[in-house]
């Protein structure tokens, strides 16, 4: 690719994944700061994420064609 020409979003994810591959030495860094993420997030969320387990998942956000707020109370 031309230094001068733009770049899109993908294709620096793609170099800026790349490189960090290589300095780093291969896919076993990436799974090693996965598995550092995910406990870190059981720490913190641990208990949330328990409750939205035991209901069946995440709770999904309102659709934009139900009605909410005032409207619902007429």
């Amino acid at each position: 690719m031309d230094s001068n020409e733009p770049m899109t979003v993908t294709e620096a994810g793609r170099r800026g994944g790349i490189a960090t591959r290589d300095h780093y030495g291969g896919s076993r860094y990436f799974r090693r700061i996965g598995r550092k993420g995910g406990k870190r997030t059981a720490e913190l969320y641990g208990k949330l994420l328990k409750k939205f387990g035991l209901k069946g998942g995440r709770p999904k956000r309102p659709a934009l064609t139900q009605r909410m707020g005032e409207e619902d109370s007429q």
